[in-house]
């Protein structure tokens, strides 16, 4: 049934790869851990000692052990739908608690950093063709997600011509095949236009429309280690920055400065393809230094450092 399941997600829900891979390694794990061969036994019980045993023995944290749970939850409703199970075991299950988890962020002044400090790959001259090529490669990577908010799935997924220059838009797939379209700063219009005058240079690589945007130096699709490597690697080489470097938090930061400077939450919704403002929320609660900043400076009772008369 795992099978069966996991054929459901890729061709009805539409999930990638990755989240399968996550989803088939859990219902496997659960089953392998509770010695469970037929599901149409599974009871609370078992769901409740297979959540202890993460907690307890696994030593997972509750955000976790409650990834683990949605994915039997979401295996138990498909096999009610399919008659193996009456109910969901998962119902009657209480989670764990997690605490709110404010989202990673890069300062902006440490972009601009990174920026100023790459901006010899782009107009650099004096180097090989390959070295060239596969710098022009990685600042593009992170101009792209930090410009756009795209998704690293999304990025893979660009085509050459998703690409609209005279419109200076981009047309992204997002989760479950929805489309919709993000605006290029010119900036990065021209260094996408840099970049694919290097891919041209290279022999034998395909520069058709539906041709992968960005490829390897040896003229392949990019895939999820290829740019996590490439974010560490440039992320890494910005000494104020200290903390996670992964391509999701490169979009945080976008969301998070639009943020602060204005831009109101539907709008940054649209933008990055939250399905609801639920999930865009989460930015919110960066801004509370911001909102500090502009309290001390503007309440009067701040300024004065708190004390009542004059």
């Amino acid at each position: 049934m795992i099978d069966s399941y996991i054929d459901y997600i890729a061709s009805v829900r539409r999930y990638s790869p990755r989240t399968q891979q996550i989803y088939r390694e859990v219902l496997e794990h659960f089953a392998s851990s509770c010695n469970i061969t037929d599901f149409s036994t599974v009871n609370a019980a078992q769901v409740r000692g297979y959540e202890m045993y993460l907690l307890d023995e696994k030593g997972l944290d509750s955000r976790t052990v409650n990834l683990h749970l949605s994915v039997l939850s979401g295996f138990f409703r498909f096999l009610m739908h399919e008659g193996i199970l009456e109910s969901n075991p998962c119902r009657t299950v209480s989670r764990p608690k997690t605490g709110k988890r404010l989202a990673d962020f890069y300062r902006q002044d440490a972009m601009e950093e990174y920026f100023k400090a790459t901006q010899t790959y782009v107009t650099e001259s004096d180097m090989g063709m390959e070295e060239r090529y596969r710098k022009r490669l990685a600042r593009l990577i992170i101009s792209i997600l930090y410009d756009t908010g795209m998704r690293r799935s999304e990025l893979i997924s660009l085509k050459r011509g998703d690409v609209d220059f005279t419109r200076r838009v981009a047309r992204v797939r997002g989760k479950g095949d929805k489309i919709r379209e993000i605006p290029l700063i010119p900036s990065l219009c021209e260094e996408i236009s840099l970049y694919l005058q290097s891919v041209e240079s290279m022999e034998g690589c395909d520069t058709g429309p539906d041709a992968p945007l960005l490829v390897t130096s040896k003229g392949k699709a990019l895939y999820p280690v290829y740019i996590d490597r490439t974010v560490k690697e440039e992320i890494g080489s910005v000494a104020s920055i200290t903390g996670r470097k992964s391509p999701h938090v490169l979009r945080h930061s976008l969301a998070t400065g639009l943020l602060n400077d204005g831009t109101d939450l539907n709008s940054i919704k649209e933008l990055l393809g939250h399905s609801s403002l639920a999930a865009t929320q989460v930015y919110t609660h960066n801004s509370i230094e911001k909102l500090k900043t502009v309290y001390d400076n503007a309440h009067p009772r701040a300024k004065s450092g708190g004390n009542n008369g004059d």
